[in-house]
């Protein structure tokens, strides 16, 4: 199944803005290291939800900003999302053979090109951005796009989720451990993409403040989503093996709360990040859309 059938197509349009920014970030295949490249175009190009870009286009959207203005942060966090991707597949970290329908990246070009293609790909997202942040935004807003993007994918995001999610293996989490570790694995990222989309739009600290409120529950109602898809999910449908997190002896939202508790707490998260973005009226009507696509997806 296509995951973006399910959304409408103003956003189905930016996901092709989306599609086409990336395959302009990338090297060409034909340029050396012809593998290092083929490795990095299969791991960023081979579909997938592309809903981090959605975010920053949406956020921008939502304060008059153009897509011209946002390609730029979005590929910088798709291409960061793509390198932790390649990573977390790896045998050495959750060890899958299947990614978005596919043989992950290290099944095709072995681990040692993986590591490098995710390497190769977190410092373009970078270059990308500062690149842009050159040609067109003030210093300060500049600094703390670079700072913020870098914060969701080190120790305080992505790398100490990662870190944390490891230790966790058969372990009992609490509730509100389950949901730090998930906040810095899965949320700091899809807060990182609303602080780019907002920071390039220029809004003011008190927007800010209540579009990280709704990225935050944003980006836990994506992972108990997943959670949930993990259990009742099919692997031809999710893209990625089912049931891979209870096998592992992972702890997860169902895992803790049960079922029936999760499905509760998606929709409590789902009202909270709704309530942060009300005062932005019909301007928010694509950042309510992807709340309501990140707690109902199917895949």
């Amino acid at each position: 199944m296509n995951p973006n059938s399910e959304l409408s197509a103003a956003l189905q349009a930016l996901i092709v803005r989306a599609e086409h920014a990336l395959d302009r970030s990338l090297p060409l295949s034909e340029q050396s290291p012809n593998e290092l490249h083929r490795a990095m175009r299969y791991a960023v190009l081979g579909g997938g939800k592309r809903l981090r870009p959605l975010l920053v286009y949406a956020t921008g959207h939502a304060f008059g900003f153009d897509g011209r203005t946002l390609d730029a942060p979005a590929c910088a966090v798709e291409l960061i999302h793509a390198y932790s991707l390649v990573h977390d597949d790896l045998p050495a970290m959750d060890d899958d053979a299947l990614r978005r329908g596919r043989p992950t990246c290290h099944i095709v070009f072995g681990e040692a090109m993986a590591i490098l293609a995710g390497d190769a790909l977190q410092a373009l997202a970078f270059e990308i951005l500062a690149n842009e942040v050159g040609q067109g935004s003030d210093g300060a807003t500049g600094m703390a796009m670079l700072r913020a993007l870098g914060r969701a994918c080190g120790a305080e995001g992505m790398a100490g989720g990662q870190a944390l999610d490891l230790s966790a293996v058969g372990r009992s989490l609490t509730l509100d451990e389950l949901e730090h570790m998930h906040a810095c694995k899965t949320g700091a990222l899809i807060r990182a993409s609303v602080q780019l989309g907002a920071l390039s739009a220029g809004t003011d600290t008190d927007t800010r403040a209540a579009l990280d409120r709704y990225a935050h529950a944003v980006g836990l109602a994506f992972q108990v989503r997943d959670d949930i898809l993990d259990v009742e999910g099919e692997s031809a449908v999710i893209g990625k093996t089912a049931g891979k997190d209870a096998a592992a002896d992972k702890p997860t939202f169902p895992s803790i709360i049960g079922l029936d508790a999760s499905r509760a707490r998606l929709a409590e998260l789902t009202d909270v990040a709704l309530a942060a973005i009300a005062p932005l009226g019909e301007s928010g009507a694509l950042l309510r859309e992807l709340a309501h696509y990140s707690a109902n997806r199917s895949s």
